[in-house]
């Protein structure tokens, strides 16, 4: 079963782009569909979640918050070491470990867990190693769709919470 989701943010959760304004104020957008899910996921059906991701940024923090992330990694380099902390803070083990990620950075640890996923729009490299390639690019419901996908491995479903 698994337990743990983990996220890349950019790229991943939003769609790559980032913007700073005449003050240098740097924003990024998220799709409403994917927090809905991700906020279901931590909060309605009780599992763990993680964003790991190589940059810094304070809206992503913020944007945790308000999901219930349980855990928000900035300014990693290499995600399998904090994956590893996170597995063993938790006692799971990669078999309980589903994870998203859209560029290079994001190989290694998506080679490790046991359900690995990509936006359609990730680096050629990421689709031919991931178990599924989602139809939605990144920040535009890849991670909904992937939440979906392992929520029905597991006989559980989104609609079930507002029905």
């Amino acid at each position: 079963m698994i337990k743990l989701l983990v996220f890349d943010v950019d790229g991943t959760l939003t769609d790559g782009k980032i913007t700073y304004d005449a003050n240098g104020t740097e924003t990024k957008s998220f799709d409403v569909k994917d927090g809905a899910a991700i906020e279901a996921w931590n909060k309605k059906f009780g599992f763990k979640s993680a964003f790991i991701t190589g940059r810094s940024s304070v809206i992503v923090e913020k944007r945790a918050k308000e999901l219930g992330v349980t855990y928000v990694y900035q300014g990693v380099s290499d995600k399998t070491i904090v994956l590893n902390e996170i597995l063993e803070k938790e006692g799971l083990n990669l078999l309980q470990v589903g994870a998203i990620g859209d560029d290079l950075n994001d190989i290694k640890m998506l080679k490790q867990v046991k359900l690995s996923f990509c936006p359609k729009d990730a680096t050629d490299d990421l689709k031919t190693i991931v178990n599924v390639v989602s139809s939605k690019n990144g920040g535009n419901g890849a991670a909904r769709e992937m939440i979906e996908y392992v929520l029905k491995m597991q006989d559980l479903e989104l609609k079930s919470l507002w029905v």
